[in-house]
């Protein structure tokens, strides 16, 4: 048995590796964009590097689980990490379409690895009553690292390989800290199965709000500072205008969460989606200058961050607390098909039509998205919420290995939506 000594050193271990990992994620994903559209890659071939992540991501987190199986949570977290730093060291190696295309698929798979295994890490090892406090923690240490690599963003380099070695020496420092820890691997649960069809039956509005959630997210951190870039903006001003967004996302989770424990979860993506589709058709009308742009990208990441996460609480209203981490791994593949797809045909859109065409693409599927949401609260009844059922959820990250409800064995205190 571990002392509490050591197993909150253990846990403070895990998240400050992760924050890491994080920091180095945030920086390249705004990165990776610039990068591209300083190569000057074809429109498709361009989409598919800034696509290609999400793709791996989707993959990994749906897979990696029975790597942890076979080789336990340590040797799994410096394996994921360990293949995340080598292609990253490779790209700037390598420049093309093709080899990145490959590449960032690889990271995104090494990615969702080292978050699946942090993630189950945390929810085996994290005493009971103090669960919730140790994975919000977790979660605003990953906004926050988000947050700080945009930062990052001004400073660097871009047409040089000194950002890639930034990103590999992040990712070095997080396997050190993780593979010297004086730690005892957990143990590896299995969950139960969940048919296909099951889901869509159950929660249609959650499986539909992953896919045009992951779409929306996918265009908006893939393209937005391609563009800004493309149009000659300092790269401290683009640096800034995605931090307000990350920190928007970070601001808005708790107010919504409340929001979709006490009301229909549906309602709440209604206005949600309406949200985004508004925040999106003001940058397009109004005066772009940086009072007005910034308060914009602040509510648009508000709006934006919290659609995953009330569609995740919303289908685990709907499924027996047994699917918890089925539902999770299902979710987590229909957003990721959003997530591919968004960027491919935002890219399109913004070859033809500009930034505009991107914003009223994105506008678009959130304003689908409110109306089934809103359509189907009025032809369905809301279900019962489960007691402790919203998630803060930050971007790149996974709930795969995170049971919402703390443990298998957890009681349930059902409450009719509504009630406080």
């Amino acid at each position: 048995m571990q002392s509490n000594g050591s197993l909150r050193a253990e846990i403070g271990t895990i998240v400050i590796a992760t924050s890491i990992i994080q920091l180095a994620n945030g920086f390249f994903g705004t990165f990776i964009s610039l990068r591209v559209a300083i190569e000057n890659f074809e429109t498709i071939l361009a989409g598919l590097v800034l696509s290609s992540y999400f793709a791996g991501f989707t993959w990994g987190a749906l897979r990696c689980g029975r790597v942890i199986e076979r080789v336990g949570h340590i040797r799994a977290y410096a394996a994921f990490a360990g293949l995340v730093a080598a292609a990253t060291a490779v790209m700037p190696l390598t420049v093309g379409a093709l080899p990145w295309i490959i590449l960032r698929a690889v990271i995104g798979f090494g990615c969702a690895g080292i978050f699946v295994t942090t993630e189950s890490w945390l929810n085996a090892k994290a005493p009971l009553p103090e669960r919730g406090r140790v994975f919000s923690i977790y979660m605003v240490g990953t906004f926050l690292a988000l947050a700080i690599g945009q930062l990052l963003i001004g400073r660097a380099a871009i047409d040089t390989a000194a950002p890639f070695s930034a990103i590999v020496a992040l990712f070095a420092v997080a396997l050190i800290l993780v593979s010297t820890a004086r730690a005892e691997p957990p143990q590896v649960t299995t969950s139960a199965f969940l048919p296909y069809g099951q889901l869509s039956r159950a929660a249609p509005v959650a499986v539909v709000g992953c896919a045009l959630s992951g779409l929306v997210t996918g265009t908006f951190y893939a393209l937005i500072p391609a563009w800004m870039q493309g149009e000659g903006i300092e790269r401290a001003t683009i640096a800034l205008v995605m931090l307000v967004a990350v920190l928007g996302g970070l601001a808005f989770q708790i107010p919504v969460g409340r929001m979709s424990d006490r009301f229909d979860r549906r309602i709440v993506l209604m206005a949600l989606g309406f949200g985004v589709t508004t925040t999106a058709i003001a940058l397009v009308i109004a005066p772009r200058s940086l009072p007005v742009v910034l308060p914009a990208a602040a509510l648009l990441g508000g709006f934006m961050s919290t659609l995953y996460p009330v569609c995740v609480a919303h289908a685990h209203d709907r499924m027996p607390a047994d699917r918890v981490v089925a539902v999770s791994s299902r979710l987590i593949l229909v957003s990721g098909f959003g997530s591919v797809l968004g960027p491919l045909l935002g890219a399109g859109i913004m070859a033809r039509f500009d930034i505009d065409g991107v914003l009223y693409f994105m506008a678009a599927s959130a304003l689908l998205l409110g109306l089934v949401a809103g359509a189907r609260s009025l032809v369905a009844a809301a279900p019962r919420h489960l007691h402790r059922p919203f998630e803060i959820l930050a971007p790149q990250a996974t709930t795969l290995a995170h049971d919402p409800l703390g443990s298998a064995g957890e009681s349930l205190h059902p409450h009719p939506a509504g009630a406080t």
